[in-house]
């Protein structure tokens, strides 16, 4: 009789929890800011470099940014433990993270990365500051992997920023 229950619970669909769109978070961290898409295309040798310097693959594939006046808005997603975790991070035209949103959460467990508190921790950060789970990110019990992930990809984000964006932007 217990198999059958597990069997029930494990096969249920866990439904994607929207939290905010790509809109709603441009307004809530560029406010009156207009923004313009961003067309990347970084060279092997840049990718080489933001994989080495963060120790995660580059993977443009779900990666969108835009110029503000004052920044850059940056979506990206990231594996949890199974699937994908939408989110976006406002980083100043001084490098500096302002802001972080998960806009899109589809596991059973690990939600908790949600939290004002645990992404408050990522804001000032720049790259080359420390930015790893169980040293200066704190870890959430429950989500480890969701924690540990989007970490990757926001300290992949700051080094995309220094290493593509900064040489770029305009003076």
């Amino acid at each position: 009789m217990i198999l059958p229950v597990a069997a029930l619970v494990a096969a249920q669909p866990v439904q994607a929890m929207v939290y905010l769109s790509i809109e709603q978070a441009q307004q809530l961290m560029f406010a009156r800011e207009s923004l313009t898409p961003l067309a990347l295309n970084p060279s092997a040798a840049q990718i080489a470099a933001i994989e080495r310097s963060t120790g995660t693959r580059f993977q443009p594939a779900s990666l969108r940014v835009w110029r503000a006046d004052s920044g850059y808005f940056f979506v990206d997603a990231v594996i949890g433990k199974h699937d994908l975790i939408n989110y976006a991070v406002a980083i100043g035209s001084d490098g500096k993270i302002r802001a972080v949103e998960v806009l899109e959460y589809r596991e059973a467990y690990g939600g908790e990365v949600r939290n004002a508190r645990w992404r408050a921790q990522f804001i000032g950060r720049r790259y080359g500051d420390p930015v790893q789970v169980g040293r200066d990110i704190q870890n959430l019990s429950g989500a480890t992997l969701s924690c540990q992930h989007l970490t990757d990809g926001i300290r992949r984000l700051l080094a995309l920023y220094a290493l593509v964006i900064a040489g770029q932007a305009p003076a």
